[in-house]
């Protein structure tokens, strides 16, 4: 009887996480492309086939949906970039790497550069609030710490520019591509996103970091 119930309880609490899961991806949409003001809760739990209390009882309320969407959001490259073995490649070719990764993470999932902008423009107030993202960010900055270090001690890399410097840059061509893609393309008549410039694109941001951390100083 016991393994009976308990087997019950898991399979509920399965469930819960999968609506929750469900939930959240719609939500990530809805508010990438209305922002916070303009996406609508009715409008979730419609698209989920859930309700607008079961999504207040998993997530408090609307800002409270709106926080766990950020915080899967920025969860998602963090993973991404935990997922390189750092440690078992040379400065060099770890800095490319996480390079490489951010950008290709950035272009396939312009929602997370949606949301961001969203909240430049709430000046980060909802962002602030969240521990999470704030916790989970700092390994962002130790990864590159971890590589830049290791490359100064071998030589390999100048030692006046830092962790943060590397990531705004990295994340500044990123987010370029998204952001600015329909402007760019209006005035260029250049698709940023265009299938057949994402291999060059994602090399010449790996090419830049690393010519920026073994070049001489200006």
């Amino acid at each position: 009887m016991t393994d009976r119930i308990d087997d019950v309880h898991a399979g509920t609490t399965e469930r819960a996480s999968r609506t929750q899961r469900d939930i959240l991806e719609v939500a990530i949409a809805e508010f990438a492309a209305n922002g916070y003001a303009g996406a609508r809760v009715d409008e979730i739990a419609a698209r989920t086939r859930t309700t607008k209390r079961m999504i207040y009882y998993y997530f408090g309320s609307k800002e409270g949906l709106y926080l766990a969407v950020l915080e899967r959001a920025y969860a998602q490259i963090r993973l991404v970039e935990r997922g390189i073995r750092i440690d078992s490649l040379s400065p060099t070719e770890a800095l490319r790497r996480l390079a490489e990764a951010t950008y290709v993470h950035h272009t396939t999932h312009p929602e997370f550069i949606q949301l961001v902008s969203i909240e430049n423009i709430h000046r980060a107030e909802h962002l602030r609030r969240s521990e999470t993202v704030m916790r989970e960010n700092v390994t962002a900055i130790t990864l590159l710490e971890e590589v830049i270090d290791r490359g100064v001690e071998e030589g390999a890399f100048r030692d006046d520019v830092d962790a943060l410097d590397v990531h705004m840059v990295i994340s500044a061509y990123a987010c370029f591509h998204v952001a600015n893609r329909h402007t760019f393309q209006a005035i260029f008549d250049r698709d940023m996103l265009a299938p057949e410039l994402q291999d060059s694109h994602r090399r010449l941001i790996g090419d830049m970091v690393v010519a920026t951390m073994t070049g001489s100083r200006g």
